[in-house]
């Protein structure tokens, strides 16, 4: 026996007591440790269900789909359009050669409860009933996001983007039970690099839309802008009741600076989480911080909607830990793009305020984060997402661009868990991952 098994030995009770000790030390400091190991990473609040891999011929999707096409590059719930009882979902593909070179095209899927693809329809200038003459290099399909049924026919209706000068515009498409087109309503002169849907938060009872303009150049080169739209009950944007924030407009003030690209492609709006009668829009800066990104929480007027406060999230600000890279990427950008994409993710950890979903696309393989977010908008804790963490053993490609869009699909399977859309597949077709968290409520 040597000497350190008889020193064990003859002390095993201060042994034990010493490694009970650094134990206990080790897990309750993980928050101070570097990027490769756990950063302020709490036990899971959820159990991670499983995933649905969708891309052309997995997941029931097939389509001819082409190289290059961005199928994935953004994404939305739009409810239930053929009346099986489950949320569809409709996905752009703005780099789609239909009637001309990148024009751009949309997916309906008609979705199984489990995830699945059970059916779809394109919508192109060459398919699904759309008559509009589309350019070359038009990007249709850039921006999508479910608006609900606008023309109250029973069916949910969607708004997509084609945001290219000259043919730049906003699309509010009526569809048809079988995700064709009945009929669309275009609205020129509008740039949305991406699009969300925010709910009714002027009180018209229809859904109001956040355009995105990462490259505005309000206030200094590509610093950014988002757009909120109001719409008519003709489906057209009241172009005067427009609201602009940026370095310029809507009470933002400073903060933005030249290439930070504010809007980024989606926003979040996450309600009045503090309690004190504005509502929070989370909007992304993904050049920020030499590439690093950076997350802007806004606090609107309940009436001009124009920024009241606001908070940035950052690495090392407000809470947020992680380290994020601002080196140059292989595809020859820079930085860890985090807050490209986000969504609101409802209430996971039980705590009463919403989570925000959000990621950096450009991280290694494509890194999302769950920001369990405190009342005061700073961050309590984050989860990651990615090949090793998060708990749904992903196998990503080297530069997959995981999270590159993100969008919220609920309960789609009935059984509490929440369906969330995740982009990816760079460099191929384009590839969504619809993963399933399962709240685990304190």
């Amino acid at each position: 026996m040597t000497n350190q098994k008889v020193f064990i030995q003859n002390h095993y009770p201060i042994v034990s007591m010493l490694l009970l000790i650094f134990t206990l030390y080790s897990c309750t400091n993980q928050a101070d440790v570097g990027v490769d190991e756990e950063i302020n990473m709490p036990t899971l609040p959820y159990q991670a269900e499983g995933l649905v891999k969708i891309e052309n011929g997995s997941g029931g999707f097939f389509a001819n789909l082409e190289s290059g096409d961005r199928f994935g590059r953004d994404h939305d719930k739009i409810g239930d359009v053929n009346g099986d009882g489950v949320a569809d979902m409709v996905v752009g593909a703005r780099s789609d050669d239909d009637g001309a070179i990148d024009a751009g095209a949309v997916y309906i899927l008609f979705m199984n409860s489990d995830g699945t693809v059970q059916g779809n329809q394109k919508i192109s200038m060459l398919e699904g009933g759309f008559t509009e003459t589309l350019h070359a290099g038009n990007f249709f399909g850039y921006g999508v996001a479910g608006i609900g049924d606008y023309d109250l026919d029973g069916i949910p209706d969607i708004a997509v983007s084609s945001p290219v000068p000259p043919n730049n515009a906003l699309y509010i498409i009526h569809l048809n039970a079988d995700g064709t087109v009945k009929n669309y309503v275009k609205n020129p002169n509008i740039i949305a690099n991406g699009l969300t849907a925010i709910g009714d938060i002027n009180g018209d009872n229809r859904v109001d839309l956040v355009a995105c303009h990462p490259g505005a150049n309000d206030g200094g080169i590509n610093r950014g802008a988002i757009h909120i739209l109001f719409l008519n009950s003709s489906s057209q944007v009241m172009y005067s009741h427009t609201v602009s924030i940026s370095s310029t407009q809507g009470g933002f003030g400073l903060g933005l600076e030249d290439g930070d690209q504010f809007g980024g492609r989606e926003v979040a709006m996450l309600g009045d989480i503090d309690n004190d009668g504005t509502k929070e829009l989370a909007v992304g800066a993904f050049m920020s911080d030499g590439g690093k990104g950076a997350i802007w929480i806004l606090s609107l007027n309940a009436t001009t909607f124009h920024v009241e406060s606001k908070m940035k999230i950052t690495e090392g600000i407000n809470g947020f830990e992680d380290q994020l890279t601002d080196g140059v990427n292989p595809n020859g950008t820079y930085g860890a793009n985090f807050g490209h994409a986000m969504c609101a993710a409802g209430d996971i950890d039980g705590d009463g305020v919403t989570e925000l979903i959000t990621g950096a696309n450009q991280q290694n393989e494509g890194w999302a984060y769950v920001l369990y977010l405190n009342a005061d908008k700073t961050v309590k804790s984050f989860t990651r997402i990615n090949n090793t963490d998060g708990g749904f053993n992903l196998n990503l490609g080297a530069e997959e661009r995981f999270s590159r869009s993100i969008s919220y699909m609920g309960d789609l399977k009935g059984d509490g868990s929440i369906a969330i859309n995740f982009g990816g597949g760079a460099g191929g077709t384009g590839t969504l991952y619809t993963l399933f968290f399962k709240p685990l409520k304190i």
